[in-house]
């Protein structure tokens, strides 16, 4: 007898989704890199983009008092990582079409982590009042 799981297979949060996306897209980049950027360059944007996973994967599980600063440094590094990227299109590392292609979602996970941060600030702030 096969055993079939009764539980569907854990949802992760839509910017999680979206960053893994992102990753996956920029991984499949990393071979057209020429290797006098990819071990330099295109390795510092992959640890910075790994590093945006894992501060928001680990901004996911905590509390809500405890989430902000992960969300901060998510926001923080993404932002490193999209000037890195592109810094690699301004020097000819990285194709515009691929440039695109990588900023927009990027750019769409930003904007998230940016609205998260927004909306613990508002959740954490001590002066709110109860009605």
């Amino acid at each position: 007898m096969n055993f079939i799981p009764q539980s569907p297979p854990p949802r992760h949060p839509i910017v999680l989704q979206k960053l893994t996306s992102a990753y996956k897209l920029w991984h499949e980049c990393l071979p057209e890199i020429p290797k006098t950027s990819r071990y330099t360059l295109a390795a510092r944007i992959d640890a910075l983009l790994i590093a945006t996973i894992e501060h928001t994967v680990t901004a996911c599980f905590l509390s809500k008092s405890e989430k902000l600063s992960y969300v901060k440094r998510a926001i923080t590094v993404l932002d490193t990582a999209k000037c890195l990227l592109a810094l690699a299109w301004e020097i000819k590392v990285l194709g515009e079409k691929k440039y695109i292609v990588l900023s927009e979602p990027l750019a769409e996970v930003g904007r998230m982590l940016g609205g998260w941060h927004n909306q613990l600030i508002k959740q954490n702030s001590p002066g709110k009042e109860e009605k």
